[in-house]
This record gives C-alpha cells, structure tokens and sequence, in this order.
C-alpha cells in the first residue's frame, strides 16, 4: 500500500472516529445514553483503523442502547364516541344501542379501551324516559354488561314536557340528566370525541 493510501485510510478512520465520538458525546450531553470515557484515536494507520472498527461497533452499540431507552410512543387513545339520539322512535334508539354494542365489542377484542356516550334530547329524551321508553329493558342489561357506556338525558327538553305533560318526567336510573343535551354533545366534541348520529 503507497504511503499516500496508507495517510488516507488513516484519515478516513480519524474522520470516522471523531464523528462517531461527536454523536455520542451530543447523545451523552442530552441525557440519552450515560457518559462512558472516550477513547483518543490512535496515531499510526493500524491502530487507526482497529480503532475505527472499534469505533463503529460502538456506535452501533450506542445507537441500540439509544433505541432501547427512547421514551416510549404516546399511550394508546382511549376511543370516545359520542351517539346522538333526537326522535321518539324505537327503530333510531335501537339502532343507536347496537351501535354502542358493536364499538365496545370491537375495540374489546383488539384490547384498547373505549367510551361510548349516548345523549338524548328534544323527542329523543323518550328513549331514557321511565315512563315511555321502548328501550329501557336494554338500557338495564346494558348498563349492567357494558360498563363503556353511559346514558345522558337533556334537563331542559326534561323541563318542557313536565310543563307541556304538567307531571314530573322520570328519567331511567341508569342515565344521568344533564343541563343540554345539545351543549353535551359540542364540549364532548371540543375534548376530541367523534360525533356520529345514528
């Protein structure tokens, strides 16, 4: 090897080494891997590229460890879904329950958890009333197999059919009254749930 081939190696091999050892001392100065002692590069061709050898195992070493302690991804989402229900009619309610039913059995079965919101309001609030509701034997079933899911009933849409019925409207034990149905529905949107109207 000419003298001029034997300088090159021996450059390209402190090149490397001087990048590799930059690259882990920004690693080390970022709290990323713990700070090891550096090793000098050595002044003759041989030991310059024993070196390098010993400087690219290393840093492959450094670049595992490296991916080893990166902090973890994002914990995975919780799935919030929130179903409207507005019409006093058993075919919507029933399907707005099966639709519960299926979101909650899907992302059981791939392990993630979910909540599932159903709000009523205007003539929907029929579907958690006491008194009228065609779906209250599945509300009490599911309010006892399926925890994800909660019931919320309008309080103002409660307030004007006591006044239009003039009698107290009981709302199922299993839902919860809140001041809007409406307003529910938008500051449930806002904090990022998905919005479906069965």
């Amino acid at each position: 090897m000419s003298k001029f081939s034997q300088t090159t190696a021996a450059m390209s091999a402190t090149i490397i080494s001087l990048l590799v050892g930059l690259s882990s001392s920004v690693a080390q100065q970022a709290g990323l891997i713990p700070a090891q002692t550096s090793v000098t590069a050595a002044s003759t061709p041989g030991a310059a590229r024993t070196h390098a050898n010993s400087s690219a195992r290393s840093g492959t070493q450094k670049r595992t460890e490296l991916a080893r302690i990166a902090p973890p991804s994002a914990a995975k989402q919780e799935h919030r879904l929130i179903l409207q229900v507005n019409t006093n009619d058993s075919a919507s309610m029933n399907l707005a329950l099966n639709n519960a039913l299926n979101v909650t059995q899907y992302y059981k079965e791939v392990g993630e958890a979910v909540k599932v919101e159903v709000i009523t309001f205007g003539p929907g609030l029929h579907m958690l009333r006491d008194d009228t509701s065609p779906v209250k034997a599945r509300i009490e079933e599911m309010a006892l197999s399926t925890p994800e899911v909660s019931f919320k009933a309008c309080g103002n849409t409660q307030e004007k059919m006591q006044k239009v019925e003039n009698k107290d409207i009981p709302i199922v034990a299993q839902a919860q009254v809140v001041r809007s149905g409406v307003v529910r529905v938008m500051q449930l949107q806002e904090q990022g749930w998905t919005y479906v109207k069965p």
